[in-house]
């Protein structure tokens, strides 16, 4: 039960939003008033705050069930808009639930249960068939990146789903590309269509090409990062094996980065978003794992180190760099007679072997030992560090608080007099340990 619900203009206010953009208001119109909708429009447009908010302001605050079904691909697109939806302090409870983590957790988070429940397939599904709370006020259903969901092989899992959802009467349908079709089980009866696909959103990304002369392309990558300087940007490659090769030459070259990839665990993956998010790493070094439904802001490059096999996994790579009203650059690594594949167009030879004078920034990441569920806020971490650990707002980094830890990124050469200083400190009641992440 929600104890304030906001309107939509408080939640703006809230996001420090202040315009909302041709898709997301066309979208927010046809949700609110239709059964069913296909919302296709490219990665990094706004696509979740866009069915968020008319799936919200239909829920009742006096219902103690479940009401919104948001079913997701991944782990990292689950725990992003559920950051989202708290982002958006709506008064209603919401929690994700996605594999890779322990079910303990999950059962502990959902005793009291969700407005909205956010979640991946083979994870919704098991709580589904263990009857771990009512489904008869499931009135929304929201597949976001559905195609996604249904080339990772989860279909089974969705029509097991949806099959015990009769009471839908509101259906919205995500997708950053339109190549699939939709099954029948979905019930999508005659859908309105919204399809911002065609509109000109990449056209504040360039498209650059780096030659390299070398047997690999690795000592070309590394003049192209050093040409870059302290930049945030995504290095692509098409297998894993490929990405433990570029972080090894990157390791031995001291360049600091994270690496993301389908075949590490659960925690690793987080940990490495979060190390990339609050600046601790530069560089993230990602299979197409990364090229969507990930909350990375401000990229200012992506570096194709490998080519994809397809033009669809081009452009959802090269829409991290160019999101929303952001510019970005999509570097191409090619060697001499490497030829382009034909998609790619209007990109342009650069010389890297001039450097611009960067000023560096070293960062490390602080593990605190408590969260939203001891009622630290993100405000009295900081004045924990303000008062105690005596740093000024600059040595101030980002904050990410969890449900039962936060990290906080600060300069790295005062990282470890802080540990000195607050771990086994009270924060709240507790006490908290403070260690390098």
């Amino acid at each position: 039960m929600a104890n304030t619900t906001k309107d939509q203009q408080d939640i703006l206010r809230k996001l420090n939003i202040h315009v909302l953009n041709p898709m997301q208001i066309e979208a927010i119109s046809v949700i609110e008033n239709t059964t069913n909708t296909i919302l296709l429009s490219p990665t990094g447009t706004g696509k979740t705050l866009a069915f968020l908010l008319p799936i919200i302001k239909i829920l009742d605050p006096n219902c103690t069930d479940v009401q919104a079904l948001i079913i997701v691909p991944s782990r990292e697109l689950a725990i992003q808009i559920e950051q989202v939806v708290r982002n958006m302090g709506s008064g209603f409870k919401v929690n994700a639930v996605y594999g890779g983590r322990p079910m303990s957790k999950d059962k502990i988070e959902i005793k009291h249960t969700p407005a909205i429940l956010i979640g991946t397939p083979g994870r919704i599904a098991d709580h589904f068939s263990n009857n771990r709370f009512s489904l008869k006020n499931i009135k929304s259903l929201i597949l976001d990146e559905f195609d996604k969901s249904l080339e990772d092989g989860f279909e089974v899992e969705m029509r097991d789903i949806i099959n015990q959802l009769p009471h839908i009467n509101k259906r919205v349908l995500t997708s950053a590309t339109k190549t699939l079709k939709i099954p029948d089980f979905v019930r999508l009866n005659l859908p309105t269509t919204i399809n911002y696909l065609q509109e000109k959103i990449a056209s504040k990304l360039d498209v650059k090409t780096v030659l390299s002369t070398s047997k690999t392309k690795l000592p070309s990558l590394l003049e192209l990062l050093q040409f870059l300087g302290n930049q945030n940007g995504i290095i692509f490659c098409n297998l894993r094996e490929s990405i433990e090769q570029v972080s090894d030459f990157l390791n031995r070259n001291k360049i600091n980065h994270s690496c993301f990839s389908g075949g590490m665990d659960q925690k690793e993956r987080e940990r490495a978003l979060i190390k990339f998010r609050n600046g601790t790493h530069r560089v993230l070094i990602a299979t197409d794992l990364a090229s969507r439904g990930l909350d990375i802001p401000e990229l200012r490059f992506i570096i194709h180190y490998e080519m994809p096999r397809a033009e669809e996994e081009f452009t959802h790579r090269n829409g991290r760099a160019a999101r929303v009203d952001s510019k970005g650059t999509a570097y191409i690594l090619k060697k001499e007679n490497e030829e382009l594949a034909l998609y790619v167009k209007n990109a342009k030879g650069i010389d890297i072997s001039k450097k611009p004078i960067h000023k560096p920034q070293f960062w490390e990441t602080l593990f605190i030992s408590g969260g939203r569920k001891d009622k630290i806020s993100k405000g009295d971490i900081a004045g924990l560090f303000f008062k105690q650990g005596m740093i000024t707002k600059d040595q101030l980094g980002y904050i990410e608080l969890k449900q039962d830890c936060a990290f906080i990124a600060v300069p790295k050469v005062i990282a470890l007099e802080l540990i000195n200083k607050l771990n086994n400190t009270r924060l709240k009641k507790k006490k908290i340990r403070v260690t390098l992440l």
